[in-house]
C-alpha cells in the first residue's frame, strides 16, 4: 500500500502541483481513508519527499537505460530529453519550481542528486562526442557539463521563463539547439541537421 500511495501521489503532484493536491485528494483518488495514508506518512512533507525520490529514481534509471544503448551522442541527448519530458508530464504544473518554493529542503536534496546524475551523464556524452568528432575537441568538458546543468535549472524558473510565454517543450528545444550549436563540430552540425532537429542557419 505504501508504494501505491507514493506512485499515485507522485502522479497527482506532477499533474496538478504540490500546493493544490491535499491528503484528502490523494485518499479520494485512491479510494482509501486519509487515516491509511497517515499510517505510512506522518505528514504531507514526508509524502512529497518520498514521491519525488521515487520520480527521481525512475528518471535516473530510464536515463541509464538510454545511455546503455550507446547511440550517437547527439541522438542520445534528444532521446533523454524526450524520455524526461514524457516522465514529468511535460512539466505542466512546473513541479520543480513549486518544489523549490514550497519544499525548499526537499528541493535542495534532490538538486544534489540531480547534479551527480547529470554530471556523470553529460560528461560521458561530451567525451564520446569529442572522440567521435561530433563535438569540438577544444571544449572544456568540466565547464560545459556544469553550464548545461545550471541552464536546465534556469529553464524551470518561472520568473525567468513564465509558462504563459514559453512551453517547457519549446524551452527544451531552444536550449538543446543553443547547447549543441555551441559544442558541435562541422561534422556534428551536419549530423544534427540530418536528424531534422534543427533548421539550417542562414
Amino acid at each position: 500500500m505504501k508504494q501505491q500511495i507514493i506512485i499515485k501521489s507522485a502522479d497527482l503532484f506532477l499533474n496538478l502541483g504540490f500546493k493544490s493536491v491535499t491528503m484528502d485528494d490523494i485518499a479520494h483518488e485512491m479510494g482509501i481513508s486519509k487515516k491509511t495514508i497517515y499510517q505510512h506518512f506522518d505528514n504531507k512533507t514526508k509524502l512529497v519527499e518520498a514521491a519525488m525520490l521515487h520520480v527521481f529514481e525512475n528518471v535516473a534509471c530510464g536515463i541509464d537505460h538510454i545511455r546503455e544503448l550507446n547511440v550517437n551522442p547527439i541522438e542520445e541527448i534528444f532521446k533523454i530529453k524526450q524520455f524526461v519530458m514524457e516522465h514529468l508530464k511535460d512539466e505542466k504544473s512546473s513541479p520543480q519550481y513549486q518544489l523549490q518554493k514550497y519544499y525548499p529542503k526537499i528541493y535542495a536534496g534532490l538538486r544534489i542528486k540531480q547534479f551527480e546524475v547529470m554530471q556523470s551523464c553529460v560528461k560521458q556524452n561530451l567525451q564520446r562526442g569529442v572522440e567521435l568528432g561530433l563535438y569540438r575537441d577544444s571544449i572544456n568538458i568540466e565547464f560545459v557539463s556544469r553550464i548545461y546543468f545550471n541552464g536546465m535549472l534556469a529553464l524551470k524558473d518561472q520568473e525567468l521563463f513564465p509558462l504563459k510565454k514559453f512551453s517547457m517543450n519549446a524551452l527544451m528545444e531552444h536550449y538543446l539547439e543553443y547547447h549543441l550549436r555551441g559544442i558541435c563540430s562541422p561534422k556534428g552540425v551536419e549530423f544534427l541537421l540530418s536528424l531534422n532537429q534543427l533548421k539550417p542557419t542562414n
